[in-house]
């Protein structure tokens, strides 16, 4: 399995499949793509409704024919804005897509999406995943403060990778996704959700010391939009 960061939020992973996860893009200033570079993809997996989140899953979806996956009142608005292959989930249910489990889990954050001309949706709660392609298991938080519950996420599923916000302000910042980090146990930690814009600026090697005053047996693995690792 490839798990390519894409900038934000955003990560392609490779395996059985290709899944694109947020892909906010186009008007991200520090993405490694453009939407129109996504040539592939057979998943788009969307945590919730805010415009750094949605991006241009929708386009991805229409250009490739990508199944969209993502809370069932978002699909609803997928389908609504010409997305043909959707899939709608809520807390703790699991689907399968071609051999791959896609678990949607708690994230504690708001979600909307902006009102169109006929008269606009509810988002939904937003979700996180917990993706399983084979032995391999990844974690994506989405947009989400800490909670005690993300240790149950470990026990559960055990994610051999968790991809943790550590922005602040809108998420959780450094220190308290190190905690998160405890509570999922991930060989892996990849931070994500900041620098995009001033307003989340943090270093992400503040996660790597709050890891390890915690002594937790996880790698924090730093990446730039661009950077991948396999697994």
């Amino acid at each position: 399995m490839r798990i390519e960061y894409l900038g934000h939020s955003a990560f392609r992973i490779t395996g059985s499949k290709i899944i694109l996860i947020d892909p906010f893009l186009n008007k991200n200033p520090r993405a490694s793509l453009k939407a129109s570079d996504i040539k592939r993809a057979d998943i788009v997996l969307v945590t919730h409704g805010h415009g750094d989140h949605l991006g241009d899953s929708l386009e991805i979806c229409k250009n490739t024919g990508a199944i969209f996956v993502a809370i069932h009142e978002l699909t609803l608005y997928a389908q609504e804005n010409g997305v043909t292959k959707t899939e709608g989930m809520n807390m703790s249910g699991t689907i399968e897509i071609d051999g791959i489990k896609i678990t949607a889990v708690r994230a504690d954050h708001s979600s909307c999406i902006n009102v169109t001309d006929k008269g606009g949706y509810s988002g939904g709660n937003p979700l996180g995943f917990v993706i399983k392609d084979g032995l391999k298991t990844v974690y994506h938080a989405g947009d989400t403060g800490l909670f005690k519950d993300m240790k149950l996420i470990g026990e559960l599923y055990k994610p051999d990778v968790s991809l943790l916000p550590i922005g602040s302000r809108y998420t959780m910042g450094p220190r308290e996704a190190a905690f998160a980090a405890k509570y999922v146990k991930s060989n892996i930690i990849v931070p994500m959700h900041y620098n995009t814009t001033p307003l989340i600026r943090q270093n992400p090697n503040e996660l790597k010391m709050f890891v390890k005053e915690l002594e937790l047996d996880s790698e924090v693995k730093i990446l730039e939009p661009g950077d991948y690792f396999e697994i």
